[in-house]
């Protein structure tokens, strides 16, 4: 035991790791299964003992059977047993595939597992970091779970000081590595979208709200490219993507929206249904000459223009550095 605990302290700590353990146990079951197919309880074990969870010792029938109706009551995941092979699945596996929450979480924590089964590699397994999700997004969480109204005190890149308001949160989405909170701003009195790494502060604001029930998060966000949201039309875009660039995006699609509609030696055309708002913009940018926006031909216009201010950027004279 540790002396500079006090004794309910302590057990609290111990309480809280045993349940995490726990918790990790059940992922690691589920995504066993879910990646390797059916296995017998033989099978699973031989893989549970290559574990550093298993430290030694077999997953008793029993306490395997306990972690299936944990993991059903908690994932709504059920790991189903073919009697006549005595082998375990995860039945409806394609309907798990596609819960982008359920996956989600399987993904992060098998890689948090994976990790801790194999710290030695540590140093070799290389990840992006997400600070915006470190400080509020659990009390985001806690709050949506409830429909709490939260107090918080932001200040986005456009204002010189920092705002408070008061705003329902409705859902999250995390775009190239940053969470933003999607909340109805009771002083604007519409959904707006904030970044968690531009909150300075949250708490809970005492009072909760009745989240709409025609609300869909995946149709608020589906016209559009990235986080932003205006009022700019959706609308068909076609881009030429060379041949290597039409790979990447064979295998990491730009939008939800595409399909490739031309297949030449040279590379694709991709069709896209979004709003080509900013973001969209700076991703078309960030492929240079591999990429070009065929129609419509506003959306190739301020292509044009962008392209120009950067060549004019940097066709002239070169500047003197005034940094001192």
């Amino acid at each position: 035991m540790d002396h500079n605990l006090k004794p309910n302290a302590y057990f609290w700590q111990k309480s809280r790791r045993m349940a995490k353990n726990l918790f990790n146990r059940y992922i690691w079951l589920v995504d066993t299964i879910y990646r390797n197919g059916p296995l017998t309880l033989k099978e699973i074990n031989d893989r549970w003992m290559k574990s550093d969870f298993s430290e030694g010792e077999a997953i008793p029938l029993r306490t395997f059977h306990n972690h299936r109706a944990a993991i059903q009551e908690m994932f709504d995941i059920d790991i189903a047993c073919d009697r006549r092979r005595n082998e375990y699945y995860i039945e409806d596996a394609e309907s798990l595939s596609a819960g982008h929450v359920r996956n989600w979480l399987l993904n992060t924590f098998s890689v948090s597992n994976m990790l801790n089964e194999s710290y030695k590699l540590r140093g070799r397994i290389l990840f992006e970091n997400v600070p915006s999700g470190q400080k509020f997004l659990t009390p985001i969480l806690e709050a949506m779970r409830e429909n709490r109204v939260l107090r918080m005190t932001y200040k986005g890149y456009e204002r010189t000081e920092p705002h408070r308001l008061e705003v329902y949160p409705y859902f999250v989405k995390i775009f190239r590595q940053r969470w933003y909170m999607a909340a109805f701003s009771t002083e604007q009195q519409q959904v707006r979208i904030y970044a968690l790494d531009r909150m300075l502060a949250l708490e809970d604001a005492g009072s909760t709200f009745v989240f709409p029930r025609t609300f869909d998060a995946e149709e608020y966000m589906s016209g559009c490219f990235g986080i932003m949201r205006d009022n700019t039309p959706v609308q068909r875009i076609l881009l030429r993507v060379s041949g290597s660039q039409a790979n990447y995006l064979r295998a990491l699609p730009l939008h939800r929206s595409q399909e490739e509609t031309e297949t030449t030696d040279e590379g694709a055309v991709f069709s896209y249904y979004l709003s080509p708002t900013f973001d969209f913009y700076q991703e078309i940018l960030s492929y240079g000459a591999s990429v070009e926006v065929l129609s419509p031909e506003p959306v190739r216009s301020r292509m044009q223009e962008m392209t120009a201010q950067m060549s004019r950027l940097y066709g002239g004279k070169k500047r003197k550095n005034r940094i001192k």
